[in-house]
Parts: C-alpha cells; structure tokens; sequence
C-alpha cells in the first residue's frame, strides 16, 4: 500500500476516482464491507474478474482499498481516509464561503418573511387570479 503524500498520494486518489468502475467498486465496498473479488466482480457484471482485479490494484495504490487475507480468501476493505484528506484540502476550503453564504441569504430571507407576515395580514385567495410558484429555499 502507498503512503499518503501531499506530492504523489494526491494524483493516486484522483487516478483511482477517476473511472466510473472503480467509483462502482468503492460504492460496493461502502454497502458492505469485507468482500472478496469474486463478490466484487458480481457487482460489474460488465467485467472480467481480471479487470475487477485490475481496478482493486489502482485503489489499492491509491490507498483507497486495503486487502486482508482471511484463511484462502483476500477480503478487499474500504479506506475512507483519502478521501476525507481530498475533502479537507480542496473541497471545504473552496465550498466554506457557498455555503456561509447560502446559510446567510437563507436566514435573512426567513427573517423578511417573518416581518412580511407579522406587518401585513394575509390576503384572501381569489381563485380566478393564477397562483404564482415560489423558489424553493435550501434548507
């Protein structure tokens, strides 16, 4: 298994993310962890048990996957660390001021809301004038 480094770990991670087969394989591993290549292989049917095999070396080398040997069966683990290292050095630092921002408008839109329906009486519905559909806030 490759160590984490800030110089080569990273580009291991995004070459072992960047196939949609391996992401199949990692969102297997989430379901239910422990599983043999066999099992794997079941959950692509597309591929050959030596491609499965192929893909689990990349995310092994990416750090991604890590193998147990289990009497005469390999059992293949998620390892979520990489991921989270990604998260907290691209993604947070660039998502923080989105979502402060989006908490913000949310709250002021609340708080106009409220004063709107604290200042002026709701008015009765006039079933011939068509109803206008709001945006959706984010919660």
């Amino acid at each position: 298994m490759t160590k984490w480094s800030h110089n080569g770990g990273v580009e291991l991670v995004f070459r072992a993310l960047a196939d949609a087969h391996r992401r199949a394989l990692l969102d297997a591993l989430f379901e239910r962890d422990g599983q043999s290549l066999g099992q794997l292989a079941a959950t692509v049917p597309e591929m050959t048990r030596f491609g499965v095999a192929k893909h689990l070396a990349v995310l092994e080398e990416g750090g991604l996957v890590v193998t147990r040997r289990a009497g005469r069966s390999k059992l293949h683990y998620l390892n979520p660390v990489p991921i989270r290292l990604i998260h907290d050095r691209w993604i947070s630092k660039y998502a923080a001021p989105w979502v402060g921002a989006l908490a913000g408008l949310k709250a002021e839109l609340e708080r106009e809301d409220a004063a709107a329906d604290v200042a002026v009486p709701t008015a009765p519905t006039d079933p011939t004038v068509p109803a206008v559909a709001a945006h959706p806030v984010v919660a």
